[in-house]
């Protein structure tokens, strides 16, 4: 598809997306110069996802920001609905690391919710225990990605219903079946568990001002997919009497197989999963990763790559690579025709060998890690 025809939904993620399209279909702000300095101004220095326009656009982190410098912290919340067979691949995890990053400068709270029961509801073929499983196995990367257990909480839905359903009574309540209609292309016969869902994945953004009996600002940075649910739920919240959430989305980590839509675990070929092993990340980018080099090498030593679509480069500079003058000059030697698609490639996957040896080993040590982390009640 080209960049003219796209679509983000929740649910759905087609063609080459438009960001600057989608941030005026959105109606959301771009994180300019300006924005990125004053995070700066409190942290002394900018994580790779902000210097590079990975997370690129916002809701209310100006305001997130007042409230900060006058000396009333935000939390941070996030959450991932496990599935059956479910997969962590490394795209699920820039979310999550801007979390930890936050989390670490601004020494604030960050509380993970896992509704599991949402792929329940929306799957036909998926039951309670399949999610239960793939909770447990989706916690294991979260807490391998170096989290403060004592100030990080797991919510998870059908284990937290006694504190988490009362407050997703009183946002149901505020809620109309036209909204959820219209916001999600809902018809009448989808089940009512999947139209009160949005309720539960509300309560998270204002739960833990009531548990610390103190109205508290929440930040959310999720993937710019989801800002569907959260654009209700800063709708409905401060009319329950809490502060609207404000969100900071990232763009998507694209497929190995080419620059449109998002990496997804259910395409085993166009995903690097958290658990793959060495040889699999080396035969899954060799294999599948789309090139912008030409067809053979005399080509490409002539005319050299494009960067802007190979798949390789845009993983060193979303990700792997956090170094400015390393990744500029990878990219003026393949723009050259210096250096091959294979050479990249080989980069690449030396790189994601080396992240995810260090992320599997502290995958292993969090199974003795999660009681930690559960919130208790």
């Amino acid at each position: 598809m080209s960049k003219k025809k796209f679509n983000v939904t929740p649910y759905e993620v087609q063609g080459e997306v438009d960001y600057s399209k989608l941030i005026k279909q959105f109606g959301v702000s771009k994180i300019d110069k300006k924005l990125l300095g004053r995070i700066e101004k409190h942290t002394g220095d900018l994580h790779l996802f902000l210097r590079r326009g990975v997370f690129f656009a916002h809701r209310d982190l100006n305001w997130i920001l007042d409230e900060y410098e006058k000396g009333n912290k935000f939390f941070l919340y996030t959450g991932r609905a496990s599935t059956k067979g479910s997969k962590v691949h490394i795209g699920h995890l820039m979310p999550w690391i801007m979390c930890k990053w936050l989390q670490d400068k601004f020494d604030v709270e960050f509380w993970f919710q896992f509704p599991d029961e949402e792929k329940f509801l929306y799957k036909d073929d998926v039951t309670l225990e399949d999610t239960e499983k793939a909770t447990y196995e989706d916690m294991l990367d979260i807490i391998a990605l170096g989290f403060d257990p004592k100030k990080t909480n797991f919510l998870i839905d059908t284990k937290h219903a006694d504190l988490m359903y009362p407050q997703a009574c009183r946002v149901a309540k505020k809620i109309t079946f036209s909204t959820i209609k219209s916001s999600f292309g809902f018809k009448d016969s989808n089940n009512i568990g999947s139209i009160f869902y949005t309720s539960m994945q509300a309560v998270p953004a204002f739960l833990p001002s009531i548990i610390k009996g103190k109205k508290m600002p929440c930040l959310i940075p999720l993937g710019v997919d989801q800002d569907t649910h959260f654009r209700i739920s800063r709708d409905v919240i401060p009319k329950l009497g809490f502060p609207k959430p404000a969100i900071i989305h990232s763009v998507f980590l694209p497929p190995l197989t080419g620059m449109g839509g998002k990496m997804a675990a259910s395409s085993s070929q166009a995903a690097i999963l958290t658990t793959d092993s060495p040889k699999e990340v080396e035969n899954k980018i060799k294999k599948y990763a789309f090139s912008g080099g030409q067809d053979t090498v005399e080509e490409h030593r002539k005319k050299g790559g494009n960067p802007e679509i190979d798949v390789s480069f845009q993983y060193l500079r979303m990700f792997f690579e956090p170094d400015d003058e390393k990744l500029e000059d990878i990219r003026k030697k393949y723009e050259s025709g210096e250096m091959l698609t294979g050479e990249l490639k080989e980069i690449l996957i030396e790189k994601i060998n080396t992240f995810l040896k260090k992320h599997q080993k502290k995958r292993e040590l969090a199974k003795k890690q999660l009681d930690n982390f559960i919130f208790k009640t």
